[in-house]
């Protein structure tokens, strides 16, 4: 009984192994469905390598903006979601220095310091770089796409002051000086100035920010006697900071030498000729005076030169008049005019020192206006303007000193043209000249 029910049972499960089996078989032979094929759930943690011209091409590690340090390296690869094999990887428009492989799509960059030095690249600026890849088989499959790369330094490069001028510089009193005061910026650029002076510049004008104007114009009283060397030195100092009030300091060293005073030179020359051009027209009213008197005196002499020869005809002609018979024969008789000499010189003597004085006056009148003429001022500027002015003022006190015993008329009856048509005439020029 026990056999009968174990075999039963081996039967039993023969049969049921047999029915499972041919419904495997059945399911594998039937023909397969696409639409159930693709509803399958996929749970396999193995992904499907997709691979094929219905799937559109694109960079999946694409990184749009890149910034550098100088003297730094860049290595990044970039991917695609197809076979890179099959593609050409190829760069527009980057900067020097940039470049790619064309089989793997590495981009390589060495931010060389030299290349910013020789102003192919520049700090803190966007470069725009088109990168693009493209299926060797197919025209068509391609990206085209585009990221930055920018480029910044870490080194402080400081602002500096640049007055457009030298470091030393001379001047004259009375002359201008004037330049510019510009700013060489760096990473922070110069926001204020400061000025200082070790002396007092008077009427300088201010520099107070970049690109003003220093004007300065030293007085003729600037330098002063006790100074070395007739000069002063004037050091100015540019002081100018940037929002962290990190300074720099410009100097300018200005030398200041001794000038003569042109303008208030020319008006002591112009005084100067002015109180010679009156002097001489006194002095030549004087000689006027003086002339006039030796001209009477001469006038009075020519009377009684003729006065005398009449009288000493008359005696001769009575002596010769008397008969033969009286004692005045064979005697001599005195003429008259010898004896009106003595009084000719006791009414009209001789005026000596006044026509020495007279000759004098005009030698002094005319040194001195040869003297005015020969000093003449070339110009404004004429570098010889001092020496002359000494020369005329030593020339009018010489004169002064040699005519101190002649009265000096001051003249108020008559103008001056009347006065030079007289001292220029030609009977005064007969007159008084040298005779060999």
């Amino acid at each position: 009984m026990r056999e009968l029910t174990s075999c039963i049972r081996k039967t039993l499960g023969l049969i049921v192994l047999c029915i499972f089996s041919g419904l495997c078989s059945l399911a594998q032979d039937k023909p397969g469905d696409t639409t159930t094929y693709h509803g399958r759930k996929h749970i396999d943690t193995i992904p499907f390598v997709v691979d094929s011209a219905e799937v559109a091409l694109r960079i999946k590690n694409l990184n749009p903006y890149f910034t550098l340090h100088v003297d730094s390296s860049l290595a990044y690869k970039l991917e695609i979601n197809k076979d890179q094999s099959k593609y050409y990887w190829f760069l527009r428009n980057s900067p020097i220095g940039l470049r790619i492989n064309k089989d793997n799509g590495l981009l390589t960059f060495k931010a060389e310091k030299s290349f910013f030095l020789s102003g192919k690249l520049k700090y803190d600026y966007q470069y725009k770089v088109s990168v693009g890849v493209q299926n060797l088989e197919s025209s068509s499959d391609h990206v085209d796409t585009s990221f930055y790369i920018t480029f910044y330094n870490t080194d402080i490069i400081q602002s500096k002051i640049k007055p457009t001028i030298g470091s030393t510089v001379m001047v004259d009193e009375g002359d201008t000086i004037a330049f510019k005061v510009l700013c060489e910026n760096g990473n922070f650029p110069i926001e204020t100035i400061t000025f200082f002076s070790n002396m007092p510049v008077k009427g300088a004008t201010l520099v107070k920010k970049c690109d003003d104007d220093f004007i300065w114009s030293p007085g003729f009283d600037f330098v002063k006697e006790s100074d070395p060397g007739k000069e002063r030195t004037v050091i100015l100092s540019f002081v100018g900071a940037n929002k962290f009030m990190v300074r720099d300091t410009a100097q300018v060293k200005i030398v200041v030498k001794d000038a003569l005073n042109y303008p208030l030179t020319v008006e002591d020359f112009k005084l100067t000729v002015n109180v010679i051009n009156g002097y001489v027209l006194r002095l030549k009213y004087t000689f006027l005076q003086l002339d006039k008197g030796v001209k009477n005196t001469k006038s009075t002499r020519t009377t009684f030169d003729i006065t005398g020869s009449t009288t000493a005809l008359t005696g001769s002609i009575l002596s010769s008049s008397k008969g033969a018979n009286e004692q005045n024969i064979g005697k001599i008789l005195p003429s008259v005019g010898i004896s009106l000499v003595p009084v000719k010189e006791a009414v009209a003597p001789q005026k000596v020192s006044e026509q020495n004085q007279a000759s004098q006056v005009r030698t002094a009148i005319k040194r001195l206006e040869y003297m005015v003429s020969d000093n003449a001022l070339v110009g404004e500027r004429d570098p010889d303007i001092a020496k002359k002015t000494a020369k005329l003022k030593e020339e009018l006190k010489q004169m002064q000193v040699q005519l101190v015993d002649i009265p000096i008329e001051i003249t108020s009856e008559m103008s001056e043209k009347e006065l030079n048509q007289y001292f220029n005439s030609p009977k005064v020029m007969k007159k008084y000249r040298v005779k060999k």
